[in-house]
């Protein structure tokens, strides 16, 4: 029987989500508890590969097991097993050829900014902090050009291992709520650290250091050095993966 699970976690106790030899990894969790649970070796597919200290409200895994235990209990056992801040939020049972990862359409991503003089005692651990104002009009001016099918070398890792860099950004946008910003970005993929370094050029232009149009330019140059920094990776939230049919209605 083919399984999906919904995840949340807190990223900052975790060396991000794939499993590492002698690193503390969600995905290295999960591998434990369900061979705990089923008694026999499990492979989990997770659909995003989160890096260390970034956080999931939506997560999606995958795994195959020759136990047919119904997808209520496995949701139960598992959180029983696990840590308090790995949470499976719900289980269901999947065609065969399911693949948490291939079978994804698009993923969507929340990127947390708090922008004040004085820390969050809630959202500390949760945002980037910016203590000189930015300019959040100016950052939205920055998100058209990134919309659509482009090459987004300027904003992949340096080491990034991905074969293409071509990516379509259904959506980025910017929502100000006092000094709380928060971007969202859905894309049909993404490229190590892409989220994250489009929040950091864009905290160049929301800083005055850069135009709004410089994100366009960024786009044509193709080069990572000529961007803006890496966001840090505590402001960053996978929040869902979209698939060709409904996976976990109503969430």
């Amino acid at each position: 029987m083919n399984f999906a699970i919904l995840l949340a976690y807190d990223g900052r106790a975790y060396h991000g989500w794939q499993r590492q030899p002698d690193a503390r990894t969600v995905q290295g969790l999960l591998v434990d508890a369900l061979a705990d649970l089923l008694g026999e070796p499990v492979r989990v597919v997770g659909a995003g590969r989160t890096d260390a200290g970034v956080h999931a409200l939506g997560q999606v895994a995958s795994f195959s097991s020759r136990r047919p235990l119904p997808p209520e209990a496995i949701r139960a056992a598992l959180n029983a097993r696990l840590p308090r801040d790995v949470r499976v939020l719900a289980a269901r049972e999947v065609p065969a050829a399911f693949d948490a990862r291939r079978s994804a359409r698009s993923k969507r991503y929340a990127y947390l900014v708090w922008n004040a003089r004085v820390a969050s005692p809630f959202l500390a651990p949760y945002a980037w902090r910016i203590s000189r104002p930015l300019d959040a009009a100016a950052m939205a001016a920055g998100l058209p050009p990134l919309r659509g099918k482009h090459d987004f070398s300027a904003f992949r890792a340096a080491a990034g291992q991905d074969r293409s860099p071509i990516r379509t950004l259904y959506s980025a946008r910017l929502r100000a709520r006092g000094p709380l910003l928060a971007f969202f970005f859905s894309a049909d993929a993404f490229l190590h650290h892409m989220a994250r370094n489009l929040v950091g050029s864009l905290v160049e232009v929301g800083q005055g250091k850069r135009l709004p149009e410089w994100m366009g330019e960024l786009l044509a140059a193709r080069d990572r050095r000529l961007a803006g920094p890496t966001a840090p990776a505590c402001g960053l939230f996978l929040l869902g993966v979209r698939y060709p049919f409904p996976l976990f209605p109503g969430r």
